[in-house]
């Protein structure tokens, strides 16, 4: 089974940066589409960006459009959320998760039911 642990989540003032890291346990991770989801406090789980296997294609929601870079380095078993221009409105739980459903390699939006092995997630706080 694959396992991914968050970390990197911190306090950060607005308009600074951050980079999330998500180690994974196990031996197909280079294959399946990785996605970084968020909740604030009070609201849904969002989906805020994917990074697909098949050909490390990636997606973001329009509210993190231009600021977040997502990646992914295989050989460290690792993919990466680089946080940019952070706002207030970016406070919240972070977590990552694998694509479980069919096309498991690619990026196919963000429905929860679609993804497993979450992690435990980290806290991003972005001062006001």
């Amino acid at each position: 089974q694959l396992q991914l642990v968050e970390s990197g989540g911190n306090l950060v003032q607005p308009g600074g940066s951050l980079r999330l890291s998500c180690a994974a346990s196990g031996l197909i991770f280079e294959y399946v589409a990785i996605a970084w989801f968020r909740q604030a406090p009070g609201k849904e789980r969002e989906g805020v960006s994917c990074i697909s296997g098949s050909d490390n294609r990636t997606n973001y929601a329009d509210s993190v459009k231009g600021r977040f870079t997502i990646s992914r380095d295989n050989a460290k078993n690792t993919a990466y959320l680089q946080m940019n221009s952070l706002k207030s409105e970016d406070t919240g739980v972070y977590f990552c998760a694998a694509r479980i459903a069919p096309r498991y390699y690619a990026c196919s939006g963000y429905a929860e039911a679609d993804f497993g092995s979450w992690g435990q997630g980290t806290q991003v706080t972005v001062s006001s």
